[in-house]
This record gives structure tokens, C-alpha cells and sequence, in this order.
């Protein structure tokens, strides 16, 4: 819904900002990485994933949107939720979480703070080969380069639909790049 979010910072702590939006004070929640970014500014720019829940409606900010892509990612696994993928990208930023998973240095994960052993190795499983494209960038810019794909991917996973089901149903397509976002997510949304 939201892709980021720009204004000035009402409220600054390690763990969450307020955003103050014509008047209207957005809470966000960060991570200790995003606030060494932004703590020393009035304004700032935060990508945003929002998440939607029975009992609240949550905005994650993250001054690099290779942190918000990483984020994601860690949702997508089963046993974690935002406040251990919070916990793990406060801990190893972007490049370093690509570099543990690449290496399967699930050790390294297991430092971080709710992140057991069996947790640990889910993460190296799940996210092998997944990051080091999505984090590659220095750009601290934040500027978004995902492919058609990649956004459609996201997109069906904002909706609901298992990581592992919608990369299945993307490789069933020729060239999804040739697609837009929309016509990608109907086309694997019909297949399903």
C-alpha cells in the first residue's frame, strides 16, 4: 500500500519513529541499522511494509529499501515473524545477513537475540541464493530496481499466497518480465 513514506521525524528512538504527515503522526517501526541512518535528521525517507493483522495495522520503515527487500524475505519463512526479523536485520545488516546465508553460517544467526538453532538453519534453507541479488546494491539512495517479476512476487506474498507457490507459479511463465506487475499476478492468481 504504502512504498515509503517522507516527512518529519516528530519522535526518534532505536526501535520506533513517528512520522508527522499533515498533521497526522504516523508510529513506525524500525530497526537499530535505520535509526543509526536517520537519527540524526528532522526528515526523513522510509520505505514502508505495512502489515495487516486481526487486531492492529503496523507500518516497518527502513531507510534502505535492500533492508525492506531483506525484511520480507525473513517474513516469508515459517516460525519467523516481524519481531525476530527485526531482531536479525537490528543485528546484521542487509549485506551481512546475504553473506551468513550464502555461507550457511547459521552460527552467526544464532548470536542474534530469539533466534535458536532450528530457527538458524530455517533461514539459511529458506533464503539461499535469494539475498545476494536483492542486497547487491550499495545504493543508499534507496532507488528501486526490481524487476516486473520481483514486484510481482512481493506482491502475491503481501496477498497471502506462500513464497515457495508463487516462485513455482513465475517459472510456469515464458517471460514474466515481458508482463506487468498486474498482468503477472493475474496470470499466476488464475493459475492457482
Amino acid at each position: 500500500m504504502f512504498a515509503y513514506l517522507e516527512e518529519n521525524l516528530v519522535y526518534k528512538s532505536p526501535s520506533m519513529l513517528i512520522l508527522d504527515l499533515g498533521g497526522i503522526g504516523y508510529e513506525v517501526h524500525i530497526t537499530q541499522h535505520t535509526y543509526e541512518q536517520i537519527k540524526d535528521l528532522d526528515r526523513a525517507k522510509l520505505f514502508i511494509h505495512m502489515q495487516i493483522r486481526e487486531d492492529a495495522w503496523v507500518l516497518y520503515g527502513f531507510a534502505q529499501e535492500p533492508e525492506r527487500i531483506s525484511f520480507r524475505h525473513l517474513l516469508s519463512i515459517g516460525g519467523v515473524g516481524s519481531a525476530t526479523a527485526r531482531m536479525v536485520l537490528s543485528a546484521l545488516k542487509p549485506e551481512e545477513l546475504a553473506r551468513t546465508v550464502a555461507t550457511e553460517d547459521h552460527r552467526s544467526l544464532e548470536k542474534v537475540k530469539g533466534i535458536g538453532a532450528k530457527t538458524a538453519k530455517r533461514i539459511v534453507l529458506e533464503l539461499k541464493g535469494k539475498l545476494l541479488a536483492a542486497t547487491g546494491s550499495s545504493d543508499s539512495g534507496g532507488n528501486v530496481s526490481n524487476t516486473n517479476a520481483e514486484d510481482a512476487l512481493n506482491a502475491l506474498i503481501q496477498l497471502g499466497i506462500h513464497r515457495n507457490l508463487a516462485e513455482g507459479a513465475l517459472k510456469k511463465l515464458k517471460d514474466p518480465n515481458a508482463l506487468s506487475v498486474e498482468e503477472i499476478v493475474k496470470h499466476v492468481l488464475k493459475g492457482l
